[in-house]
């Protein structure tokens, strides 16, 4: 989850908020691409979640990075939560699982190096003290708790509030990973058309990078989980966000729709500050009973954005939050996917060809089914196996397009960083299918035996 924010005065007028949003568009030749993902961490012998502290640990992960791969810290209070380097971060969710916040860089090329390098340095630290990381949408075996909670003040209070809007908040919080893209627009309406987009073939990436069939020990008859706990999280929060494809959407409608998200907090002097449930409207006023009288400033607004979590959400760029955590290798491919999609007009064009007839209850049943059955779902006449097939070849032209070469100019374009998500549309088989067909076949219902088989 996000770092707090830094710098920004106070918010003098309502037009502040959208300007914000509306600050991050950029001409296409500055656009960039930054990606993040997390990975859960255990102990290699007992196959339990690692804790914050002791000699194998998140704490020695972190530390381990700082001092021999050249990390800085960031401290909460007295603690090391993080990690920060030449734009990029690394920095802890709820429940100990470890996350990459990239850099914002040019091409795939540069952001699968960065993937490399950053799980090289990991394994390095993790072998010495024995412990593992692995990627997958949901913890397969730990229960609630066996995982602990980290010490950042944000995650206290959102561990107590959970309970009181969903029935999966904490299990959000503790045990799922996801592998996410932020991605650029050039104007008002180039970022209309991506978060329509984006938010209409969500359900795709769900089903083409599934990969939580079991939590708590057992088959959960979905082949995301994850995405089944982002269902059930917050409604106030979370979803497929139907405004976006009305009439009239621009910065100006996401600014009124962040603004009915309840808040979680207002960050001042280190400290997180309970503001659970209150408004951000009324902090507009100077009326938040958190800070009475305190009007906000540009970095609580930036915060506040940070604590919505729809399935694709804009700040001053755009991510698409709708990926299960997986393999190595399907790490890259998600920026690719959605680069494909996103950074050519006419691939965007195609893409918004093929989703602008649909309406809210189909993009809805779409997103459920796809958590429930991956390329085998069905909504309607939409069958979601074709559906991926013409979205791939959408997106594959769309980076032959890009022509953006790698390895010296030896590797033309960056098309065969989708060759793991061809691999699934020739076979059908998304990553659960194949934990399934692991399961039920030479594991023999062992699950430990997804440890050492998939982790990095």
């Amino acid at each position: 989850m996000s770092i707090p924010q830094s710098g920004g005065g106070p918010i003098e007028s309502h037009d502040q908020l959208a300007e914000y949003l509306a600050s991050g568009c950029k001409p296409k030749e500055d656009w960039r691409i930054g990606t993040e993902h997390e990975k859960f961490g255990y102990c290699k012998d007992t196959l339990k979640p690692l804790p914050y502290d002791g000699e194998r640990s998140i704490l020695a992960i972190l530390e381990g990075l700082r001092d021999r791969h050249g990390w800085s810290p960031v401290m909460e209070a007295d603690k090391l939560i993080g990690l920060e380097k030449e734009g990029a971060n690394v920095s802890l969710e709820p429940g100990g699982a470890l996350e990459l916040s990239g850099a914002a860089l040019e091409t795939i090329h540069q952001t699968c190096d960065e993937v490399n390098v950053h799980l090289r340095e990991v394994q390095d630290i993790a072998d010495e003290i024995g412990a593992k990381f692995i990627g997958l949408g949901a913890a397969p075996i730990w229960s609630h708790d066996e995982m602990p909670l980290m010490p950042k003040g944000r995650y206290r209070l959102m561990n107590d509030y959970m309970e009181k809007v969903g029935t999966m908040g904490r299990a959000m919080m503790r045990r799922t990973c996801t592998v996410q893209v932020n991605l650029d627009f050039g104007s008002e309406a180039d970022m209309v058309q991506k978060l329509r987009v984006a938010l209409a073939l969500q359900p795709v990436a769900v089903a083409l990078f599934a990969n939580s069939p079991f939590f708590e020990g057992k088959v959960n008859n979905h082949k995301s989980w994850r995405s089944y706990i982002w269902r059930h999280l917050d409604d106030a929060r979370t979803g497929m966000l139907p405004f976006v494809f009305e009439d009239g959407m621009g910065f100006e409608r996401y600014v009124d729709y962040a603004l009915d998200v309840p808040m979680y907090f207002v960050y001042r002097d280190g400290k997180y500050i309970n503001a659970l449930g209150q408004s951000f409207r009324d902090f507009l006023n100077g009326q938040l009973p958190a800070l009475p009288g305190e009007v906000p400033t540009l970095s609580d607004w930036a915060d506040h954005l940070t604590t919505a979590f729809p399935e694709a959400r804009i700040k001053k760029y755009m991510e698409m939050r709708g990926a299960d955590g997986g393999p190595w290798r399907r790490l890259c491919a998600l920026p690719a996917f959605w680069v494909g999609l996103m950074y050519n007009q006419s691939s965007l064009d195609a893409a918004w060809d093929l989703v602008k007839g649909w309406d809210a209850e189909t993009r809805e049943a779409l997103r459920v089914e796809a958590s429930v059955h991956g390329l085998q779902a069905k909504v309607g006449d939409i069958n979601m196996h074709d559906l991926a097939r013409e979205v791939l070849t959408i997106s594959e032209a769309g980076l032959k397009a890009r022509a953006q070469a790698g390895a010296g100019g030896l590797v033309p374009d960056e098309t065969h960083f989708l060759n793991a998500l061809q691999e699934s549309i020739d076979s059908g088989m998304v990553p659960a299918d194949e934990l399934l067909a692991k399961y039920h076949g030479d594991w023999a219902g062992d699950l430990t035996k997804i440890y050492g088989e998939f982790s990095y």
